[in-house]
């Protein structure tokens, strides 16, 4: 658990202010090894702060609540890297209250029990407030979120949660309902190469005295790399300057990948990004656009997701949003997962890739989904409805007493095996039209089929 104190008090220097110890330590004096670049780097005031212009312009919300000290308790969330730890660090550095930092991974509920009956005296005997900094709020589960609760209301602290997490589904209500919530964005391109251009300059932090300079195609191939993540971007060009032989100043693109090898997609099958990017692909899908379809497909392979989820949705949208605009669709997601099974990964992307170009460039329809709802609804609406007499098997004697069967016709028997008036549904439902074909596709001819027997039905 690490704790960070807070200002002591009016008209005092702030503890949280380096001091020349403090920098030479992080250097690496004293014979200790340099803290990380990402560290040494990290924004002290909210004008450091690269990025977050929609949080942290002047004039947005966020960014008076932080200089005023009037900060309520809020939830933090964004992608990693994008500057969650680091808010929480300048929000230490600003605030009268004592600011306590602790880590929902490395610590447990009796060391939290500690810091809150330390805040209960803080507050009682001193009458200053505790504002509680938690990384990876998501890692508590909700009864232990559960034990915020009384503390907030009652003003013995003000939260700070962070999450990577979707706080919808990763913080309980009752929490939440007591937080505002600010979602920091994942940094864009321009923004993490102003962040390694300040790195490469900064002479008291950064790598300034070295002298170092750097292509920039090779600061924009760090920042694509990082996807996003500001730590992992000083990480990769603190990995790549160790990379530079003796006597030489300039980073280049080869240097870069060579520090790049064997990076990872920013994914998380069983998190938030696992079902945004699925989404994608059926949207993409839906809106009959293959190029954007096979990317997300394949952003999904390449970071590991299960062939065969892929293969399952597939199947489903064959059926859900395609239909019969064309049958086919359904087949060919249904040989893609029969082939798969049969030849594996690598080879089996290929009939992956042939199912989902095959889905997005053909006619889509609903109107199976929209029959099924309607259906449904009706069921739902009106009961178990009898079935009429005369659809009703007649396997006994006792069945013909009764009228099972009788009236009864049989279609082939007629011209074009259609029974002109003739009636299935349950009496109440006749006449109902569940299923609506569309102008799409094979549908079409299905709905003039339709429309021609039902005209001669009068």
């Amino acid at each position: 658990m690490a704790r960070a104190r807070g200002r002591t008090g009016p008209g005092r220097s702030d503890p949280e202010e380096p001091t020349l110890l403090d920098h030479a330590a992080a250097r690496g004096a004293f014979g200790a090894p340099p803290a990380p670049l990402a560290e040494r780097m990290r924004p002290r005031s909210l004008d450091e702060v690269v990025g977050q212009e929609h949080l942290l312009a002047r004039g947005k919300p966020l960014r008076e609540t932080i200089e005023s000290d009037r900060l309520p308790s809020i939830i933090l969330w964004g992608p990693p890297g994008s500057g969650k730890t680091t808010l929480a660090s300048v929000i230490a550095r600003r605030t009268r209250t004592e600011f306590v930092g602790f880590s929902a991974v490395l610590g447990g509920v009796q060391e939290l029990r500690a810091i809150i009956e330390q805040a209960r005296e803080r507050r009682a005997y001193h009458g200053r407030g505790t504002t509680l900094f938690v990384d990876e709020i998501h890692r508590f589960n909700k009864s232990q979120q559960d034990a915020f609760l009384p503390h907030l209301e009652s003003g013995t602290i003000a939260l700070i949660g962070a999450t990577t997490e979707n706080p919808s589904f990763a913080v309980n209500a009752a929490l939440l309902s007591r937080c505002r919530v600010f979602r920091l964005e994942m940094l864009s391109e321009a923004s993490i190469v102003r962040v390694l251009e300040q790195a490469l300059t900064d002479r008291e932090r950064g790598l300034g005295e070295r002298g170092l300079s750097a292509a920039p195609d090779a600061l924009l191939l760090i920042a694509r790399a990082a996807r996003g993540d500001a730590r992992r971007a000083l990480g990769l060009l603190d990995v790549t300057t160790a990379l530079l032989p003796a006597g030489e100043t300039l980073i280049d693109t080869t240097l870069v990948e060579r520090a790049g090898e064997n990076r990872t997609l920013l994914y998380d099958k069983s998190g938030e990004e696992h079902y945004n990017v699925a989404s994608a692909l059926i949207k993409s899908l839906r809106g009959s656009d293959p190029d954007a379809a096979l990317y997300w497909l394949f952003r999904m392979l390449e970071a590991g997701d299960d062939p065969l989820f892929l293969l399952r949705r597939l199947i489903i949208f064959a059926s859900e949003d395609v239909g019969n605009a064309d049958p086919r669709a359904l087949q060919v997601a249904v040989d893609a997962d029969s082939a798969f099974r049969r030849i594996g990964m690598p080879e089996g992307a290929y009939p992956l890739a042939h199912a989902c170009l095959y889905l997005a460039a053909c006619p889509k329809s609903a109107a199976v989904k929209a029959a099924m709802s309607a259906v449904r609804a009706s069921i739902e609406d009106r009961g178990a409805l009898p079935v009429p007499k005369k659809l009703r098997n007649a396997v006994t004697g006792l069945m013909r007493e009764e009228g099972y069967g009788e009236g009864y016709r049989y279609p082939p028997d007629f011209a074009g095996s259609y029974v002109e008036g003739e009636t299935y549904l349950p009496d109440e439902l006749a006449g109902t039209r569940f299923y609506v074909p569309t102008e799409q596709g094979l549908e079409k001819q299905i709905k003039e089929r339709l429309e021609r027997l039902r005209r001669r039905d009068g």
